[in-house]
Parts: structure tokens; sequence; C-alpha cells
């Protein structure tokens, strides 16, 4: 089957300068580590606690910057995380296919690595949950904790269904890369085009069910953007071709939101995610390739590959607990009775800094005997046979439904603990004993 490199020309003849020997760039490594950074900085932001005569209140203050909306089309890298989580899909799945592995192997790996990690977190805030509601804390006190403690939850149900794509997307853009990306545009535009025509319908019909949909569609079509990436696509243009073409994705975009069609702000676009995450994806890929040379220099640093390795190898788990731990940062300053500030106020901005360092201690602290279960091998015992493929398939529905009705729905007490029990369900039906570290 031809690859991209022979279905539009030959790519560039020299590999990109910061590939390591064994063929990794350090440059997406830099790049995800980098969205880490960003991830955890918009969250804190957006957890303004205020206390006046009516108790506690919980505001976003990044919702009263001007700019805000806009900034999002920067600020938002959930796109480009797909991007570079297809870029390193592909080399992962190609590297099995070269050791003889097969789509069952693939998805199973991807299951005990994403789902591992979570069952401890499930695991902690159903018991935490349960604990606060026995210790009578305010129902709607604890709606709000429990709610934010798992907004980022949503990721681990689109990651995983776009995890489990892989092997036939792959085989897709070996065949026919454009016309596998033009059906996935097409597919996300239709979806959208019914969303958006039915929430005005006279029947009070929800719309959103439908936007679902493009958690296939657009996420899936995002992390085909890192196939094109990871086959060198992108480094047949010249560097102002580049600029320019993320300035058309942003030019584009004006229509788009300025109309009424979709909203300004790309974080109201994300669940369910709509047809601008891709143009925001696209421009920000173009530009990462654009700045290349420079990011290239950046991870020569040997301090820069350190603190890359010390996030990078435990991603997931920073990104599951990141926000739990925030949360109970600012529980623990209130009961110290440390000086809150009103958010968005002058104070509290310049307070900021000091929390979100005090946020990354915490994260690292926590993440440091966690992170055992994201990096332990998925290799089955010497002898064991590979679970058939009906146990698969069902342990990834299992794992995708509890991160899927949080998504939907927030977190409660009830859907922490059976979403627990899926949870181990479905890494007992995938697991087994590990006799050496997985590749």
């Amino acid at each position: 089957m031809p690859s991209i490199r022979t279905a539009l020309g030959p790519a560039r003849a020299t590999a990109p300068a910061s590939r390591t020997q064994t063929g990794r760039d350090l440059v997406v490594d830099l790049v995800r580590v980098g969205c880490m950074f960003a991830v955890v900085a918009v969250h804190l932001l957006m957890m303004g606690i205020s206390i006046g005569e009516d108790g506690i209140g919980v505001v976003n203050p990044l919702t009263s910057l001007g700019w805000f909306a806009q900034g999002t089309w920067f600020g938002q890298v959930m796109p480009l995380f797909f991007v570079v989580g297809g870029f390193a899909s592909l080399t992962s799945w190609r590297s099995l296919r070269r050791r003889g592995g097969d789509a069952g192997e693939y998805i199973r790996a991807r299951v005990l690595r994403l789902v591992r990690p979570t069952v401890a977190l499930y695991a902690f805030l159903a018991m935490a949950l349960w604990l606060a509601t026995a210790a009578g804390v305010p129902g709607d006190l604890l709606k709000v904790i429990a709610g934010g403690a798992g907004v980022q939850l949503w990721f681990l149900a689109a990651y995983l269904i776009c995890q489990t794509m892989v092997p036939v997307m792959a085989r897709l853009h070996e065949a026919a890369p454009l016309r596998t990306v033009a059906a996935l545009v097409a597919s996300a535009v239709v979806v959208d085009a019914l969303r958006l025509g039915l929430e005005r319908n006279p029947w009070g019909f929800d719309s959103n069910p439908i936007g679902l949909l493009n958690l296939v569609f657009v996420w899936g079509l995002l992390q085909q953007l890192g196939f094109f990436y990871a086959e060198g696509f992108f480094d047949r243009f010249a560097r102002w071709k580049l600029v320019a073409g993320a300035l058309a994705c942003y030019l584009l975009m004006v229509p788009l939101t300025q109309g009424g069609l979709y909203p300004v702000d790309m974080l109201t676009n994300q669940n369910p995610p709509m047809v601008p995450l891709v143009l925001v994806g696209l421009a920000h890929v173009m530009l990462l390739k654009a700045a290349y040379p420079l990011l290239q220099r950046v991870v020569e640093r040997e301090w820069i590959q350190r603190i890359m390795f010390l996030v990078g190898s435990r991603a997931m788990t920073i990104y599951l607990w990141h926000l739990p731990l925030i949360i109970a940062m600012f529980g623990l300053a209130l009961a110290l009775r440390v000086p809150f500030p009103d958010p968005a106020s002058t104070a509290w901005w310049l307070s900021r800094p000091a929390f979100y360092v005090a946020a990354w201690a915490l994260v690292l602290l926590v993440s440091t005997p966690l992170v055992r279960l994201e990096l332990a091998s998925t290799a089955l015992a010497p002898g064991a046979s590979r679970p058939a493929m009906w146990r698969i398939s069902l342990a990834t529905l299992l794992a995708i439904i509890p991160p899927f009705v949080v998504m939907r729905s927030a977190l409660d007490t009830w859907n922490a603990t059976w979403g627990l029990v899926l949870l181990v369900f479905a890494v007992g039906l995938v697991g087994g004993k590990r006799a050496e570290r997985s590749q």
C-alpha cells in the first residue's frame, strides 16, 4: 500500500535534526509536556475562590477577561495534544506490526496503559466522596467539588475511542490518506450541521447527543493529522507557507464564529467537539513546524530534557490527578485561613504564580508513587496467550463508559463508585501477570 510519501511526492530527504537515533522526536515530547503545563495553568486559573456572607463560592475569573474567548484560539491545546498523540500512535502501531503484533495486542496495551492509573483515581474519589457524605458535607458544596474533580475525565473517553481506531485508521491512511481525511472532514461538518440545525427546533429536541459523533470525527481527524506529521508531510513546506497556512485557518474561523454559527470560545466547542477545533489544531501544528528549528535548539538543553522526562514519563498520572489535587490544595489553604483575594483582582493575579508552583510540587509529590501504575508493563507472562478479541473489545467499552458518563453529567458519588467497578473489571478482562517491560 502506498504511504503518504508515495501518494503526495517525496518528503524532505533528511530527517529532522531533533530526532534521536531511535527515531524519537524530542520536539514532540516537548510539545506534549508544554501542553501539560498549559492544562494545569488553565485549570488553576479557572478556579476562583470567593468568601462572603453567603459562604464559599467558586467562580471562573477567566470569563471576566474580554480577550479570553479569542485567546483560546491559541491557548486551547487539546487539539494539538491529539495531533501529537496521533504521531506517537502511528509510530507505536508500526513498531508493533514489525514485531508481529496485531490490533488486539495494540488496543489491549492502550487500555491497560490508560485505565490502570484511572482506577487509582476513581478509588480515591469514590472513597473521598462517600466519606464526605458521611461527614455531613452539604450536598451543593459536594456537588461542586466532585464536578470539579472530574472535569478532566472527558479526555479519557475521547482518547480511548481514538486509540481504538488507530489500527483501522492507520491502514486507511496508508491506502488513501487524502480521501480518509476528506471523509472525516465531511462527516464532522455533517454532524455539526445536524446538531446546529436542530438546536433551535420548536420541539425542545436535545441536539447534543448528535454532536457526540464528533468524538470520532473531530478528535479522530486531529489524530489523523498526527499521522501526516509522523510521515514528514509538514516538512515539505517552507516556513512562510506554514505561517500563511496557520493564518488562513484563523481567518476562516472569523466568519465561523463571528456570525454566531460557532462559539468564539474554543473551550465551549470542546464537549461535544466541533469543527473549529480542527482549524485550531491544524494552525497549531503548522506553527509548530514553522518554529521547529527554534524548538530543536530548546530541546538540546540538558535541563529541558530532564524536565521533559520528569513530566513526560508520568503525563497521564499528572493529568488525571492535577484537578483533585488543586481542589485539595485550595481546601487546605481555606482550612489554614490563607487570605483569598477577590477573584480576577490584581492581588488575585499576583498570587497565582505561587499557587501554580505549589500545585506542581503537590502533583509531582503525589504522582511519584502512583506513576508505577502508568509505567507498569503490559506484557503477558511467558507462555500466556493474549485475551480473546471479545474480551479486549468488552474491556474497551467498559473503560469508556465511566468517563463518558462523567463528561455528560459530571462526577458524583454514585458514578464514581460504579465507574470504579467497571474500570476494575476492564483491567481484569485484559490483564495478566507482567513478565517484562513493554515497549
